[in-house]
């Protein structure tokens, strides 16, 4: 029996409703419908809703993406628009087309 598919765990830290943090957003839905469908999930924290918290997880620019899990934390800086740069540094090459 073969093991279940890791769930994905991402935090996206953003500006408000910057464009760069619309364009985040957008990305990284796009990016988990199509290479993590049903095996991931989001959190969108607003810096400036929750300035404490993006200070724990010293958040200094705007948007981040950090993955929680599985194992091996990565943070990623920008629009995610770049999705064969994004699925290598997420760890996800195996998905590439």
């Amino acid at each position: 029996m073969s093991e279940p598919a890791p769930m994905f765990v991402f935090r996206l830290y953003v500006a408000g409703e910057a464009q760069n943090s619309v364009q985040a957003r957008a990305n990284l839905r796009a990016l988990c419908q199509a290479y993590l469908p049903g095996r991931h999930q989001i959190e969108v924290l607003d810096v400036f809703r929750e300035p404490a918290r993006a200070l724990e997880d010293a958040i200094f620019m705007t948007p981040t993406l950090i993955k929680l899990a599985p194992a091996s934390v990565r943070r990623i800086v920008g629009t995610l628009s770049q999705t064969e740069s994004v699925l290598l540094a997420l760890g996800l090459e195996e998905r590439l087309p």
